[in-house]
């Protein structure tokens, strides 16, 4: 079992088995985090008690993550045993429903999970002024497709109402590329201001006492710490928070008997995006989550782009995206910020741009001519597997292994499958 807690103190002395089980997030930078807040979010504004603690469970989730390495990897994931012991603000609220955020938490990252609530001794932290008065929602903006047409669609459906985007860095290079994507919504709808806040909040290396630690680098449950950072800026307008993602993606259905589903986040699969918000809710927080892009696939959400700014424009928009998640390139020589062109991802951006008959300008390594990138593109390829499900075709099995709430009709999956599925035979060979 991997046991782990989180204080927001530092003590004098540190001993290794402290480091090894204590995440310390404190008001400064000299913890374990590499974060511009403090435990409290008080530099957000007046953050709801109850969205702060969700955010201490997402962190904490996410530090064991990183923190403890599977012991194979791909599809074939050995499953991890954590226990965690969470600071909350009211302990009571959060243990009431322990069984099910185990479960939840469980649904996200394939792990076991064991949880323990205790109350919160929070240090005092500057309040700092809201900056975003008047929002009419929040947006999650990660620079990928979908999320840069959630955003773009969302803003032209509010007008001259404001939403804002939110966007969580993970690796700094990608901070650029968000900024980009923001900056194209806003010309696209008008020039009008659209506030987009940037939030780095990472596990550092190493402990304050220089003890480092394992690093995993699969990260299931990153994207719960940027939804639960989204909810806290959502929850100080009493607004909602819009995760788009296109509906096909969303379902993760296992492309075989060894992909388990594994080939995208579960973070916006529907149940996950229910059961989070009721879980969260029942907790006290501010909680109202949805997915515009629900019962869309990849091809359809670009055709809507299309049709709303044009052919051309949509293909530079659309273009200027990014949606594959590796970056081992870069030790060849490429731009991390490079598209694979076989991941699951860059498959599904291919056939898509190819489905809504626009021009891809992106540039994919697997159409470069360079040796070198032979055995690393085959490592990160799952086109025989996606080849293989398409040649097989949709299953029952399939369906009854989506995990769907209640309130989604299985028809519903059906349909959204199988027109993913047309899309993803065009996928250029």
């Amino acid at each position: 079992m991997n046991t782990f807690t989180m204080a927001f103190t530092i003590p004098e002395q540190l001993s290794r088995d402290i480091t090894r089980s204590t995440f310390y997030w404190t008001p400064n930078t000299a913890g374990s985090f590499a974060s511009p807040v403090g435990p409290s979010l008080s530099q957000f504004g007046p953050v709801r008690s109850a969205n702060a603690d969700l955010v201490r469970l997402a962190a904490l989730v996410y530090a064991a993550d990183r923190s403890v390495t599977r012991r194979a990897n791909g599809s074939s994931w050995s499953q991890r045993r954590f226990q965690l012991h969470v600071p909350v603000t009211d302990p009571d609220l959060w243990q009431a429903s322990q069984a099910h955020w185990e479960a939840l938490l469980g649904f996200l990252s394939g792990d076991a999970w064991s949880l323990a609530f205790h109350r919160a001794r929070l240090p005092a932290e500057p309040a700092v002024a809201y900056r975003y008065a008047g929002v009419q929602r929040v947006v999650l903006l990660s620079g990928g497709a979908d999320s840069a047409v959630g955003a773009l669609l969302s803003q032209h459906e509010l007008g001259q109402r404001r939403q804002l985007l939110f966007s969580h860095v993970g690796a700094t290079n990608l901070a650029p590329r968000q900024r980009d994507v923001a900056d194209r919504i806003a010309a696209l709808t008008g020039g009008r201001d659209l506030p987009h806040q940037q939030i780095r909040f990472s596990r550092k290396a190493a402990q304050p006492d220089g003890h480092r630690f394992p690093d995993e680098r699969s990260t299931r449950t990153r994207s719960l710490l940027f939804l639960a950072l989204g909810l806290a800026m959502a929850s100080i307008e009493q607004v909602e928070l819009r995760i788009p993602e296109n509906g096909f993606a969303s379902l993760n259905l296992p492309l075989g008997a060894d992909q388990r589903g594994s080939v995208s986040t579960r973070t916006t699969h529907p149940y996950f995006v229910h059961e989070l918000s009721r879980l969260a809710t029942a907790a006290g927080a501010h909680a109202p989550i949805s997915n515009p892009l629900s019962d869309m696939t990849k091809g359809e959400m670009f055709t809507r782009v299309s049709d709303l700014i044009g052919a051309k424009t949509a293909s530079e928009f659309l273009s200027a995206t990014h949606s594959c998640g590796h970056t081992g390139h870069r030790s060849l020589g490429y731009p991390v910020l490079s598209h694979c062109g076989v991941c699951f991802g860059c498959l599904l951006r291919r056939a898509s741009f190819r489905a809504s008959q626009l021009t891809d300008q992106t540039s994919y390594l697997n159409t470069t001519n360079d040796p070198r990138l032979t055995a690393y593109l085959r490592d990160k390829s799952v086109e025989a597997s996606l080849r293989g499900f398409l040649g097989r075709g949709l299953r029952s099995a399939d369906l009854l292994s989506l995990t769907l709430p209640n309130q989604y009709p299985l028809a519903d999956a059906k349909s959204l499958i199988e027109r993913g599925m047309r899309e993803l035979e065009n996928i250029p060979r």
